[in-house]
């Protein structure tokens, strides 16, 4: 018993184990991807207002110091929302202050505009933005730049260089390496003809740290997060082992032949409902346990009575009474009537177990019942007529045929008559009615007027081997199993019997049977 008590804990703990970790899965999933798509949305809406940047930079700075000059740039996505918040204050505030600019373009022929002029020019944007500015000429030569040291350089090989040196204008891409950066050349056009490259690139360290800050922040809340949900898993897991512990351990002592367990049932969600279904088949294993105890009981007592009877008898015939012939004659017929009514104690006991263990194979066909009623009449009507009780059937018109096996519906009126002609007195008459009930129903009436059955015992009748006179029923060969037999047979077929019956008025007995 102990140890099936450590096991049922041993599971409840492992089932509590499961729900917390469960219930942790489904919030570690959770804050991971709401984090992933939070980081790569914040991510792109970073990088996204920096393209902007980048763009409004090149075409501030060509048109600063290059008048007349434009860029080949794609527009800004305006309808973004790092657009609409981060960059219109970006923009709002970007300015360019520059130093010995040349002339206006349009003082110098187009073919004879030379961006060499620009090589002493300074300029300084309002914002400090920190982004790296170089102008480059139509050969891929630096021709300014923005931090010291990159003047002359060749950037020719340079992808997006030589891409808008070529004409073409592309998004700006994020470099990889060492140090980040997001870069943008656009070629610088005047009158159409191409005169050199904007090349801009602007470091994304602040972007890096402002994310690795965000998930720093995000991995804190995620612990802290996952620690009160811990808490708070525990909890109730821990509300729904409880209960489960509690029926496990109570399995296990009704296993060990406890029947008098109750699991207490404190809500009315499924576990409770579990602890309801519990008790209930607890109160009928007990009530099946009693009903085997008492069943093996009455059948020991109902063969011990006979089986006594008979020994008795042969020994006495042994012991010299085989030599008077009337004596053994009649102690003859006595052991044959006990042995008969032996065969009929184990014939009935065999019905009713295969009616427990729904075995009796019944052979369904359309009964007349008023017929099958009529014929059973005919066969008990020579006893009756023995006892003076006059048998008779009352049926009425159109009543249809139920679905039956006839020779267990003959067996059920046989022992329904049975009984009637031997608690009816001298005189009185036994009828049986036959009519049609509500529904799709045929009900048989077995009707005495008997002795009748009083109110004590009317809610025991039809309980295995219980009689209303023990004495007299013993006598007259009865074991108290006639209604508990028809009671069985008639359930079988899917039908309902019931008795109603007033002390010195008489007996009824009703059967009601579906049709075809």
């Amino acid at each position: 018993m102990e140890q099936k008590a450590i096991g049922a804990v041993r599971v409840a703990g492992s089932i509590r184990t499961r729900l917390t970790f469960s219930h942790l899965a489904v919030i570690i999933v959770a804050m991971g991807l709401s984090g992933i798509l939070l980081f790569s949305l914040l991510e792109g809406y970073f990088l996204s207002a920096m393209e902007d940047s980048l763009v409004a930079q090149a075409g501030l700075i060509t048109q600063a110091l290059i008048p007349g000059a434009r860029v080949d740039a794609p527009p800004a996505d305006a309808s973004e929302a790092a657009y609409n918040t981060l960059q219109q204050q970006l923009l709002s505030n970007l300015s360019l202050d520059a130093q010995n600019v040349a002339g206006p373009a349009g003082e110098v022929p187009v073919k004879e505009l030379d961006l060499s002029s620009l090589a002493d020019t300074t300029f300084q944007l309002s914002s400090q933005l920190d982004t790296r500015i170089r102008i480059v000429d139509t050969q891929g030569i630096v021709m300014v730049d923005s931090m010291e040291g990159g003047q002359g350089k060749d950037l020719s090989g340079e992808p997006l260089v030589a891409q808008a040196l070529k004409g073409e204008s592309a998004s700006p891409s994020v470099q990889s390496g060492a140090a980040r950066e997001m870069r943008f050349a656009v070629p610088v056009l005047v009158e159409g003809k191409l005169v050199g490259v904007v090349f801009l690139s602007q470091s994304l360290r602040d972007v890096t740290a402002v994310m690795h800050d965000l998930r720093l922040r995000w991995l804190v809340a995620t612990a802290i997060a996952l620690a009160l949900s811990g808490v708070v898993g525990l909890l109730l897991s821990g509300a729904i082992s409880r209960p489960l512990r509690r029926l496990t351990k109570a399995a296990g002592a009704v296993a060990d032949g406890e029947l008098d367990l109750r699991v207490p049932v404190r809500t009315d969600d499924e576990l409770g409902r579990l602890s309801q279904a519990f008790n209930k088949m607890v109160s009928r294993l007990r009530a099946a346990r009693q009903t085997q105890v008492d069943f093996v009981a009455n059948v020991s007592h109902e063969l011990r009575t006979p089986l006594t009877a008979i020994k008795g008898l042969v020994e006495t015939l042994r012991d010299g009474a085989v030599d008077d012939t009337g004596v053994r004659d009649r102690f003859l017929e006595t052991v044959e009537g006990e042995t008969d009514r032996l065969i009929r104690l184990v014939n009935d006991l065999l019905i009713l177990s295969r009616a427990d263990s729904e075995a009796l194979n019944l052979q369904r066909e359309p009964v007349d019942l008023a017929a099958l009623a009529a014929a059973t009449v005919d066969r008990l009507a020579p006893w009756a007529s023995e006892q003076d009780i006059t048998l008779c059937v009352d049926a009425g018109d159109g009543i249809p045929f139920a679905l039956v096996d006839p020779d267990r519906m003959e067996q059920v009126l046989v022992n329904l008559l049975d009984n009637a002609i031997k608690f009816s007195r001298p005189g009185d008459s036994v009828t049986i009615v036959v009519t049609k009930a509500l529904g799709a129903a045929v009900r048989v009436q077995v009707r005495d007027e008997g002795i009748g059955i009083s109110p004590e015992a009317l809610p025991h009748v039809g309980e295995r081997f219980y009689r209303t006179d023990r004495a007299r029923s013993r006598a007259e060969g009865g074991s108290g199993l006639g209604l508990a037999i028809g009671r069985a047979l008639v359930e079988a077929h899917g039908g309902s019997l019931s008795v109603e019956s007033e002390e010195g008025q008489g007996t009824v007995v009703s059967v009601t049977v579906p049709v075809q």
